[in-house]
């Protein structure tokens, strides 16, 4: 059965110019790009994404990165897409990520990691509608 998972490439990552490698990658494994786009993020829409986080101390400052430049943001399908995509990014903080993972190869910092992945179906679902439904 097929599922879909939303997947957005940070600005750090699009300032470094890892878009197209990053994308090929998840064609790689399976996953199929049902769209993507390259979009400024409002403060708003930041507020909304990271809501789960606003009683957290860093929260501004993640607000702050995440409309700090462009994001590629996109939709992959295919099966247990949200699981596949989450193997591929890896674990949030770069310095533990196994190379082969996204994060691994290409993250600096927990601060710049370069990719965000849903973590669950109903995440995906959610994250979806924000960025592309509006």
């Amino acid at each position: 059965m097929s599922e879909k998972a939303f997947v957005m490439i940070k600005p750090d990552g699009v300032r470094r110019g890892l878009v197209g490698e990053i994308v090929s990658r998840f064609k790689k494994k399976g996953l199929r790009l049902l769209r993507g786009e390259i979009m400024e993020i409002s403060r708003e829409t930041a507020r909304v994404h990271y809501g789960h986080l606003q009683d957290k101390p860093f929260f501004e400052e993640l607000v702050d990165y995440i409309t700090s430049g462009p994001v590629f943001a996109m939709i992959v399908e295919g099966k247990e897409a949200v699981a596949n995509a989450r193997s591929l990014i890896g674990p949030t903080n770069p310095a533990e990520a196994p190379p082969g993972t996204i994060r691994g190869d290409f993250g600096l910092a927990v601060e710049e990691n370069v990719i965000h992945g849903s973590d669950s179906p109903e995440h995906a679902r959610r994250e979806i509608r924000l960025f592309f439904e509006k």
